[in-house]
C-alpha cells in the first residue's frame, strides 16, 4: 500500500510540474519560463532554453495546433523602424531555435509588432518591461484559422521559416 500511495504522488508531482510549464490564456500559450533576449540584440538569453522546451513540449504533445504564431513586441523607446526590425530578427531566432529542436518549420509563424501592440503604459519602466515580450498564439487548428483571424496577427511575417 505504502508504495501505491509513493507512485501516486510521484506521479502527481511529474504531472503538476508539466502543468506549471505553461497555460494557455484566450488562445495564448502562456510560459512559466519566458523567452528573453540579452538586452539590444535578438541573441537569447540562456535562461530562455526552458521556456523554448516547453513550446516544443506544448507542440508535441499537442498535434492539433498546426500553426503557432511566434510574436515579438518591444517598448516605444527608440527609433520605430529599429524596434520592428529588432522584433522581427527575435520572432525568426526563436522560430529556427524551435525547428533545430525538432519541431516542423511549417507550424510556426515569425511575426514582429514592434511597439505596435503595447499592453501597458510606456511612460513608466515597468510598462515599458511589460511591452517588452514574447507572446504564443495559436494561430490554427487542424489547417484551420482560429476566430476568423488572420494568420499573422495583423502583422507581417518577417520570413519563411522554412526557408534555408
Amino acid at each position: 500500500m505504502k508504495f501505491l500511495f509513493t507512485g501516486l504522488i510521484l506521479l502527481f508531482s511529474a504531472s503538476a510540474l508539466y502543468a506549471q510549464d505553461y497555460t494557455i490564456v484566450n488562445n495564448e500559450v502562456v510560459l512559466a519560463k519566458p523567452i528573453t533576449f540579452k538586452p539590444g540584440t535578438a541573441e537569447l538569453s540562456p535562461g530562455s532554453v526552458a521556456g523554448l522546451k516547453a513550446i516544443k513540449k506544448y507542440l508535441d504533445e499537442k498535434s492539433y495546433i498546426s500553426l503557432l504564431r511566434i510574436e515579438c513586441h518591444s517598448d516605444n523607446t527608440g527609433n520605430e523602424g529599429d524596434n520592428r526590425q529588432m522584433t522581427e530578427k527575435r520572432a525568426f531566432v526563436i522560430c529556427q531555435e524551435l525547428i533545430n529542436m525538432g519541431v516542423d518549420c511549417k507550424r510556426l509563424l515569425p511575426v514582429g509588432f514592434g511597439a505596435g501592440k503595447p499592453v501597458a503604459d510606456n511612460n513608466t519602466p515597468e510598462g515599458r518591461a511589460s511591452n517588452r515580450r514574447v507572446t504564443l498564439v495559436n494561430a490554427a487548428l487542424r489547417g484551420k484559422l482560429i476566430g476568423g483571424m488572420p494568420a499573422d496577427g495583423g502583422g507581417q511575417m518577417v520570413a519563411d521559416p522554412c526557408a534555408k
